[in-house]
């Protein structure tokens, strides 16, 4: 009897896994999608649960985020967590505050199998927010391994005084 719990739970959960797979595949057929996705999924309005599998989907399983930028002696630095490290340390900020980050402009580089994504985004704390609170590029690095897009790494710092954005990652 309890072999049968242990398979049918088993069963259950892999059932559940092709099924998200099924949904969640859409997402990263082309760069756009993927992109567009990666953005989509850490936003929403304050008390709104993100999808964090979905996040999790869209990454390499050693997939690095990087925030960058001055500490409180301005010395520049970074720290690397995973996809869960990140959902660990900035999943409830993101959920209790209210998070938008949309894309304003993008500069895509592809050899091959490697992509590399300059994408310029602004920040707001709510959909209807007419002015970001801050502005800054993510250096997205993606593969497409034929079946679909794959984040490897998302690498990105802030706009800030002595470190404007370049006019060559604006909008024109």
């Amino acid at each position: 009897m309890k072999y049968f719990i242990i398979l049918t739970i088993s069963c259950s959960i892999i059932r559940i896994s092709f099924a998200q797979e099924a949904d969640y595949m859409p997402k990263v057929q082309t760069l756009d999608s993927t992109i567009e996705t990666l953005y989509g999924v850490i936003s929403g309005e304050a008390g709104e649960k993100r999808n964090w599998e979905l996040f999790k989907f869209l990454f390499t399983p050693d997939a690095q985020l990087i925030p960058s930028g001055p500490n409180e002696n301005g010395k520049v630095g970074y720290r690397s967590v995973t996809p869960d490290g990140y959902i660990e340390t900035s999943g409830a900020w993101l959920e209790t505050n209210g998070f938008f980050e949309k894309e304003i402009y993008r500069v895509t580089e592809t050899f091959g199998s490697v992509t590399h994504v300059f994408s310029t985004y602004e920040s707001y704390k709510t959909a209807n927010d007419e002015k970001p609170f801050t502005r800054g590029i993510n250096s997205i690095q993606l593969m497409n391994d034929g079946e679909r897009w794959w984040v490897l790494n998302v690498y990105w710092t802030n706009e800030r005084e002595g470190n404007p954005i370049p006019a060559k990652y604006l909008p024109r």
